[in-house]
């Protein structure tokens, strides 16, 4: 049975591709017609697409395994904070660190970094530092909260990157193209799919899509983790 069915992605507006002119000929295949000079994706492929996603992230999750999220356009974002943290993984919706995957030593080092801060002022060693370097210190806190407080608990590479809009965030594909580590994404038609190996060809600027998205793959991760709980148990 499928996870999600169509009349629940139109009433979302999945459908909901950008102007003709804009769009990428690669995503002819999920086009469903053209109205109105936009394109319009062809949800039945949508459901289809969407439950491989959500079969596969199930497995990763299942097994243990981390699925790093990446969302860093406006409308997306509180939607992926909210709903990725629930189900206990990683995100990234403030900014793309370079390096993030394919330098991912020099990344744990700084989230180390803000550890060995906490643990300072938990010690009270913090005291000891004068006004200046107290405000210095708390400044670089904060920023590397904003930046990588969301994956301090990723102590390895993920199994999988999940992004919305591949093209704002195509620096983060390519990392993790180069570590062949599997992408999926909701790929709206003026993308290209290419690199991508679990398209979702999805409406990737309406806050209700997004939402719907990610109720969808969240909920298949969060069965796949309790699947894993309950084999521990027995």
């Amino acid at each position: 049975m499928s996870r999600t069915d169509f009349n629940t992605l139109l009433e979302a507006g999945v459908h909901f591709g950008h102007l003709k002119r804009k769009w990428n000929p690669k995503m002819a295949p999920y086009i469903f017609m053209e109205k109105n000079g936009i394109h319009i994706i062809d949800l039945h492929k949508t459901v289809v697409k969407l439950d491989e996603a959500a079969a596969a992230l199930k497995n990763i999750a299942k097994s243990g395994r981390r699925v790093l999220f990446v969302a860093t356009k406006k409308q997306a974002k509180e939607i992926v904070a909210e709903k990725v943290a629930a189900v206990g993984m990683p995100y990234v919706t403030e900014r793309w660190a370079g390096g993030m995957l394919t330098n991912f030593p020099t990344i744990r080092r700084a989230v180390k970094k803000m550890a060995t801060i906490d643990k300072q002022i938990a010690d009270g060693l913090f005291e000891n530092f004068s006004k200046r370097e107290k405000l210095q210190i708390s400044r670089q806190r904060a920023k590397l909260e904003k930046n990588l407080g969301s994956i301090a608990d990723l102590t390895r590479l993920p199994a999988a990157l999940f992004v919305v809009d591949v093209q704002k965030e195509q620096n983060a594909v390519k990392e993790a193209k180069r570590l062949n580590i599997p992408v999926f994404a909701m790929v709206d038609t003026c993308c290209d799919p290419t690199d991508i190996d679990f398209v979702i060809p999805a409406n990737d600027d309406a806050t209700k899509s997004i939402a719907l998205i990610l109720d969808t793959v969240c909920a298949a991760i969060a069965e796949g983790a309790e699947e894993r709980k309950l084999e521990k148990e027995k």
